[in-house]
């Protein structure tokens, strides 16, 4: 009992003055400011804005550096971020404002300043394609940075350096800047200087001094109601004890109940170490952003096009240099993301570090298409320009809907020469055009009565839907009438291609070959003997018929090749060089289109397989036309991965279109009413997120910004 009893006995005299004193002392530790600590290496700018100050250097001049910064993006596109840390941690300031531009995805229109204020250090990132000459950057260094970094004029560097860049680009001179000296090393004592932090200290310390006088009278009344107390407290202690044991926890045996005492403070070390996510959550993560970077990356490239249409391709260059720079991002994301499904790696360090380096580049790439967002909004000025974009949204969709007729007769002509499978993967998207095309006429007619109604807000959101809508609708139309023009030419094609193959059969069984030879011609003879009974049947698949013909050449000329080929040999393999892009390059377009279209459903594998598909058409279209083996292999690779993310992206749909699975109603259903289908069919195709509301131009953070306002 004496030994727990000591939780409950009261204080000490004057022990409410030395825990006020404690407190007090740890306050004021808390508010003066650490050690100071190292740069990062290379450092995370801060997302938001484009001033990252971890020594405090710029104080009350950080508004004038944000006018700076602000003026010289208005006036000439150009994004100015500036970093204030201690040191370049041992590295050259290049090289560390290299990396930490490299880390934050800064693009061919942002430069960084970095500045090192405890060795009154700078160095400037920008890009070889920027815009600037080495010559300008040099004169605004010397002219309008060096001189303030000198005299610790920390904000006077980077408003000398937003005005040099603005005089270079007007032509001017270089003016140097008005000095305001300030604190020669921010945030490099112990004890700061600046009463922005001795203020609240103060201000904390006579708090403490009043509590502590007030404590120290409370606790003087209370030990002589104690003394008071006490004598009389003596001649029931028996019966007290009994209850105190009931409180303390202590039972009749005189154990202790565990239940009862209890520490009421977590382990302060055990809630600091955060564990390390999941692998399968990991997983789930990186597929998770793949998904919505791409989503992002196309919504960001469908509407600069209307941007672009609008104003022009010199008003909208940062803006699709900002979309290439995002696609170059994903599409290394996409490639990791194919590497650990082609060969899985067993070590789950590495497969951690992998994913991780797969959500870096998702985050660069939405963090440049999150940045150029206001600036883009801006542009467009959807709400002042409102009237004459809906109106050009207005023609378009009028011109649409013949050409979606069209394509319609187009699939329908072609039912009678060929098979259902050439045609199946096709045969809905005149529907969903119209039904994209439907949910967009809604959508203008909504625009212009909000607009007429002086509602120019509401005229935004729903013009901006509409043209989401008709860019899909056009997209399904276009890829119809491909479809069509591609089995038409096909046909030809196979026909150029069977003779192509006869002759190499011909070639083969008039020399000498070996038995390998000979059993691929008899095994090209019988693929030959099948294409001709398919061709003359009537209906069939062109394409996967062309498929089995050159396969069948390809194992005639290499056999040919082997024995020392003749021009015509090399003549017939140009040929089929030819089919074989012409071919990959429509499978690609096709898979492409799809996912586009019906992304609302598309999950993280059918995207990976038609990225890496458009890697290999990329490296074919590279390569030189000689190179034939070679590219006939890219293109080999970029078909079969456009089929398999073709196949990968219908099963997706087919599970949204039922809910397998999800437990989720059906949300877009081809044989429900029009406006029901319509709406089901712009959810399908991501046109409107979550809340019904248009994506816009933007990175994960910014393309759903229509839900909290409309730009200007």
């Amino acid at each position: 009992m004496t030994r727990l009893s000591r939780r409950y006995r009261p204080p000490a005299p004057g022990g409410a003055r030395v825990r006020a004193l404690l407190a007090l002392l740890t306050l004021c530790a808390l508010l003066l400011p650490g050690p100071p600590a190292r740069a990062d290496t290379p450092l995370d700018l801060d997302t938001g804005g484009r001033i990252t100050d971890t020594v405090g250097a710029l104080g009350r001049r950080r508004a004038q550096v944000i006018s700076a910064l602000d003026k010289l993006h208005t006036t000439h596109r150009i994004q100015l971020y500036v970093t204030y840390v201690r040191d370049f941690s041992g590295r050259s300031g290049h090289d560390w404002a290299d990396a930490t531009a490299d880390r934050n995805g800064l693009g061919p229109r942002d430069v960084l300043l970095a500045v090192a204020t405890h060795r009154q250090q700078y160095a400037v990132s920008a890009a070889g394609d920027s815009g600037f000459r080495r010559a300008q950057l040099d004169a605004v260094a010397a002219t309008a940075i060096a001189p303030a970094v000198s005299q610790h004029d920390w904000a006077g560097a980077a408003i000398g350096a937003a005005d040099g860049y603005g005089s270079v680009l007007r032509g001017e001179p270089v003016r140097p800047p008005a000095i305001s000296p300030g604190d020669s090393d921010p945030g490099g004592g112990l004890v700061p200087r600046h009463r922005a932090v001795w203020l609240p200290v103060a201000v904390a310390a006579a708090v403490c001094l009043t509590v502590l006088c007030l404590c120290s009278r409370r606790a003087a009344r209370r030990r002589a109601d104690r003394r008071a107390r006490r004598a009389a407290a003596r001649a029931v202690r028996t019966g007290r004890m009994d209850r105190m044991d009931r409180i303390d926890g202590i039972d009749g045996t005189g154990r202790i109940d565990r239940t009862a005492v209890g520490t009421s403070t977590e382990p302060g070390l055990t809630r600091m170490v955060q564990p390390l996510t999941p692998l399968p959550a990991l997983e789930a993560e990186a597929a998770r952003a793949l998904v919505g970077t791409d989503d992002a990356v196309r919504t960001s490239a469908e509407e600069l096009l209307f941007a672009t249409a609008q104003l022009g391709g010199a008003a909208t260059r940062p803006f699709a240099e900002a979309v290439g720079y995002a696609k170059g991002e994903l599409a290394d994301a996409f490639r990791l993301r194919q590497r650990l499904d082609d060969a899985p790696y067993e070590d789950p360090e590495l497969r951690r570090r992998v994913l991780d380096e797969i959500c870096s580049h998702c985050t660069s790439a939405n963090r440049r298409l999150d940045a150029e967002s206001e600036a883009f909004d801006r542009l467009r000025g959807l709400r002042a320009n409102a009237a004459g974009v809906l109106a050009h949204a207005e023609a378009a969709a009028r011109a649409l809907a013949p050409r979606v007729d069209t394509a319609e007769a187009a699939l329908t002509a072609l039912t009678g020469c060929c098979a259902g499978t050439a045609l199946s993967a096709f045969a809905r998207h005149p529907a969903e055009a119209r039904d994209r095309l439907a949910f967009a006429t809604a959508g203008l007619a909504e625009a212009r009565r909000t607009l007429d109604a002086g509602d120019a807000d509401g005229a935004v959101v729903s013009l901006r839907a509409a043209e989401a809508a008709l860019s899909q609708a056009r997209t399904l139309t276009t890829a119809a009438l491909r479809r069509a023009h591609e089995l038409t030419g096909t046909a030809a094609r196979l026909r150029a291609a069977v003779l192509d193959a006869e002759a190499g059969l011909a070639a083969a069984r008039s020399g000498p070959a070996s038995a390998e030879g000979a059993r691929r011609a008899a095994t090209a003879g019988r693929v030959l003997t099948e294409v001709r009974r398919d061709m003359a049947g009537g209906r069939y698949d062109p394409r996967a018929v062309l498929r089995r013909v050159e396969e069948a050449a390809a194992s005639l000329d290499a056999e040919a090749v082997r024995a020392g080929g003749s021009r015509a040999d090399e003549r017939r393999a140009r040929r089929r060089v030819e089919r074989a892009v012409l071919a990959a390059r429509g499978e690609v377009a096709a898979a492409r289109d799809f996912v586009s279209t019906h992304r609302g459903a598309v999950g993280c594998r059918a995207r990976t397989r038609l990225a890496e598909a458009e890697r290999h058409l990329a490296r074919a279209r590279r390569l030189p036309a000689d190179e034939g083996k070679e590219i006939l292999s890219a293109t080999g690779h970029a078909d079969s991965l456009a089929r398999q993310a073709r196949a990968l992206a219908e099963h997706d749909v087919t599970d949204y279109l039922t809910g397998t699975g999800t437990g989720r109603p059906t949300a877009y259903d081809p044989e429900a009413p029009r406006p029901a289908r319509a709406l089901g069919g712009a959810l399908l195709g991501g046109v409107i997120m979550a809340g019904l509301l248009p994506a816009t131009f933007g990175g994960g953070a910014t393309r759903g910004r229509l839900a909290g306002g409309t730009e200007a």
